[in-house]
């Protein structure tokens, strides 16, 4: 399935557009694309707020209270704003082929991922994820999920990646445990694997616990998504992260149709009427 690209979302990094908004837009919340350093320091603050005050996770920030790496200035941020409070509360970071180029994805910088080569084209990595806690009632993740499809829609993209996380608080044990339940139905084929820098150490841990997905996994599989290998290990997050990789062909004929994604059956039927 080859997606022809609609318009471009951010046309020029170096113009001073700081603000793309998208369809996934509604009364309750503005979703968009921003470049603004202003909006960007507000999604920074809402990361740091998830993933260090809440999940534990030692950041190295030259500001306080900001999450904030060498990523974050080649990516695109898209934000979901409460349009009642005017808060931020859900935020990713997308990294395309193109910004790519000056850093690598930050995957690779926890997994080999040379299998995925020929994919890298048309591959669009998406990051620090997090959604407000009072607002983890699967809205916000709609909105964001919408929003980041129309993206891919927009630009002509096939193919997303990104590491979600389940914490090692205990030590790891029950992302092992998720590991091995999930791997036989949702594990992708020998030729799109990765392998982590630093595994996950799967058999020395407790593999057999019943633990449930975390939302974010949960719903990268219910779309489509598969995981590309063992977990790798990430002692600053303080968490077990899977590799993720879903191409818009191969998802969920529900979820394209509530994102706005041509199926193929959709792009048959509108064949057959012209």
């Amino acid at each position: 399935m080859h997606i022809e690209p609609r318009e471009y979302l951010v046309p020029d990094r170096n113009q001073p557009a700081p603000r793309f908004s998208l369809a996934a837009s509604t009364p309750q919340f503005a979703v968009y694309i921003t470049r603004s350093e202003e909006e960007i320091r507000e999604a920074q603050q809402l990361r740091h707020q998830v993933f260090s005050e809440e999940m534990g996770a030692h950041l190295s920030t030259k500001q306080a209270g900001i999450d904030e790496d060498i990523y974050d200035a080649y990516c695109d941020h898209l934000i979901v704003r409460d349009n009642a409070t005017l808060q931020v509360v859900g935020t990713y970071r997308i990294l395309a082929p193109h910004d790519a180029k000056h850093l690598g994805y930050y995957s690779d910088t926890e997994f080999f991922t040379t299998r995925l080569n020929h994919l890298k084209p048309n591959l669009v990595e998406f990051g620090r994820s997090c959604v407000h806690a009072d607002y983890r009632n699967g809205a916000v993740i709609m909105s964001l999920w919408a929003g980041l499809a129309q993206y891919m829609l927009a630009n002509g993209y096939e193919h997303v990646i990104g590491c979600a996380s389940i914490s090692m608080r205990d030590g790891g044990h029950q992302a092992a445990s998720l590991f091995n339940r999930l791997k036989d139905e949702h594990l992708a084929p020998a030729d799109y694997q990765v392998f982590p820098r630093n595994p996950l150490p799967l058999n020395k841990l407790h593999g057999t616990l019943e633990v449930e997905a975390p939302p974010l996994i949960k719903g990268y599989l219910r779309v489509g998504a598969k995981i590309c290998g063992d977990p790798a290990w990430d002692p600053d997050f303080n968490s077990a992260d899977f590799f993720m990789l879903l191409s818009l062909a191969d998802i969920n004929p529900r979820y394209a149709k509530h994102f706005g994604i041509p199926t193929q059956s959709s792009k048959t039927r509108v064949k057959q009427a012209a």
